[in-house]
């Protein structure tokens, strides 16, 4: 039997996907994105897949509760076992029949074993124009993703610096597992959205605020049921109407509190006006060396990401 080279999950988005400001939250949107991704590596590789890596996540078009929903995941590269996939979701009123485009990325998966040792999986190779060219983008990537990690991963972050952050502690809880028996990484996408919220709305005094772009978001090792979770949140950088926010997420078991580093990003919120315009934020200032470092770090990944984009 061939594997299918893509897979599409469709349904309505129902009101408890609502975020705070009345749409369907950025948070749940990754959920979405990360099952789509899920289904269509396990169906390739035929065996249990990890995420590995969510890149360049930007919102276009808000999701409404009651719309009709489509979440499709496409193979577009394959290396020894990591599987490289595009996924695209759609929304629209199910009475218009008219989807839209809300936003568009690039997954990583990686194939194991029950032992959690990577393993191969099928060559995908392209049959059209598109396919070659959407490899070729997913390849390009390869390189672009490694020199946005090693400077994610050569930044440090310590307590000395004075820029606003929240920290959420909780335990990881049965609901959230995932079908490999550890929390799943769409849980742990959404946990990152509604600490990055709370730090936005404390920043601006505005509940009303969405994700417009989550990038690098890197998953270094699972989190499992039932173990402490650390999110913290840390404002970087502001623009005129933006706020950049790095997200660590760390993990471990309660009876010892050793937490370890499981996921980072970056993820970038706007405030809206009464009208959903994106309005002025205020400005926020480094006044210590680490303020200036992660703030110049908060650039620095601004112009790698933006050679996403560039031919």
């Amino acid at each position: 039997m061939v594997p299918a080279r893509s897979v599409t999950l469709r349904f309505l988005a129902a009101p408890t996907d609502a975020g705070y400001a009345g749409d369907v939250s950025g948070g749940r949107v990754l959920e979405w994105i990360d099952k789509a991704g899920y289904a269509a590596a396990v169906g390739w590789g035929g065996t249990y897949g990890v995420t590995a890596y969510v890149g360049n996540v930007r919102f276009t078009t808000p999701v409404a509760v009651g719309h009709l929903v489509e979440a499709t995941a496409s193979l577009v590269h394959t290396g020894r076992s990591s599987m490289h996939i595009l996924v695209s979701v759609s929304a629209g009123d199910p009475r218009r029949g008219a989807l839209e485009p809300a936003t568009e990325c690039l997954m990583v998966f990686v194939a194991i074993d029950a032992e959690r040792h990577s393993v191969a999986v099928p060559v995908w190779e392209p049959l059209d124009d598109l396919d070659r060219e959407r490899q070729a983008s997913a390849i390009r990537r390869i390189a672009l993703r490694a020199r946005i990690e090693e400077a994610m991963a050569a930044q440090d972050y310590s307590d000395t610096g004075t820029a606003p952050r929240i920290t959420l502690r909780f335990l990881a809880a049965p609901t959230d597992v995932n079908w490999g028996g550890n929390v799943h990484g769409g849980i742990v996408m959404r946990w990152i959205d509604e600490a990055a919220h709370i730090l936005a709305t404390q920043w601006t005094r505005n509940p009303d605020n969405v994700a417009v772009f989550v990038g690098g978001v890197r998953f270094y090792r699972p989190l499992h049921i039932g173990h402490l979770v650390e999110v913290e949140a840390r404002l970087l950088h502001t623009g005129a109407r933006s706020m950049h926010i790095s997200v660590h997420v760390r993990s471990g078991d309660p009876a010892t509190g050793i937490l370890e580093q499981t996921t980072h990003c970056l993820i970038v919120f706007v405030a809206r006006d009464e009208h959903g315009r994106a309005s002025l934020v205020p400005t926020w200032r480094p006044s210590v060396p680490e303020d200036k470092a992660l703030e110049d770090h908060a650039l620095e990944l601004i112009a790698l990401r933006s050679e996403i984009t560039r031919p």
